[in-house]
């Protein structure tokens, strides 16, 4: 299997990562990607870039060293209601929306805390997957994640990242992993580069998904076709949610 789409990249605008976007795009080339997303942190986050940066995205060229540039945000979780730190109009505007934790807008708290701003942000029809699940500092029901991303419609993060940075986590990647074969529930699998090097860097994960056997079909950008298809559902559920709110 080959991961074509990288879901889940940092620019220098994230404040902690080290790579330009043209530097990106060139490692995406290098790589084999199809397509990339660029997903810096949300303005919440010590460090991270302010709306501006979000808003202007759209003077990027959609094609960059023959790989499609898409434009998105690593948005934080800020309370058990699911308050991302974009409002919703910049959302609807990106290509990809990850929603996540980290320390400083979300304190880690119990299970039942995490799953219930979890599940509140995932309800979010412009959120499309939860950031690093695996990760242990926010302990989760892990089956009751993967069967809550079933329902909504959104594939489950599996982060190469985490498995390097972000100690504990293999053992909850894989399964987190295992049991989206299980339910038949659909995964992303993203890089979280924080320098172009490890841009479409996916070995980690697909090690994983060799041992229990991953399918294809589950994986959503192992194929251009599979993750443009994935972009209609966005688009369509994106417009229905605008529609009901009167945008």
């Amino acid at each position: 299997m080959k991961i074509v789409v990288d879901t889940h990249t940092h620019s220098v605008a994230s404040g902690h990562a080290y790579s330009t976007v043209q530097e990106n795009s060139k490692a995406a080339c290098r790589h084999g990607l199809k397509a990339w997303v660029l997903t810096d942190h949300g303005p919440k986050l010590l460090g991270g870039p302010c709306l501006y940066h979000f808003g202007n995205l759209r003077i990027i060229p959609p094609i960059m060293d023959g790989v499609r540039f898409l434009k998105g945000v690593e948005a934080n979780i800020l309370n058990l209601e699911g308050e991302l730190d974009m409002p919703a109009d910049y959302l609807a505007r990106l290509d990809f929306v990850l929603a996540g934790f980290h320390e400083n807008c979300f304190a880690p708290g119990t299970l039942e805390a995490h799953m219930k701003a979890i599940e509140a942000a995932m309800r979010n029809p412009l959120v499309d997957a939860i950031s690093h699940p695996g990760n242990p500092v926010y302990p989760i029901d892990i089956e009751g994640f993967v069967r809550l991303a079933g329902e909504c419609g959104k594939p489950v993060e599996i982060n190469n990242s985490s498995f390097n940075v972000r100690p504990g986590s293999a053992e909850r990647c894989a399964a987190i992993a295992r049991s989206c074969v299980r339910q038949g529930v659909r995964v992303v699998c993203g890089s979280d580069a924080h320098i172009s090097f490890d841009v479409g860097r996916f070995d980690k994960v697909l090690k994983v998904f060799r041992e229990i056997g991953m399918p294809k079909t589950l994986v959503i950008n192992a194929s251009i076709r599979s993750f443009d298809a994935y972009l209609e559902e966005r688009r369509a559920r994106v417009a229905a949610s605008l529609s009901r709110n009167g945008r």
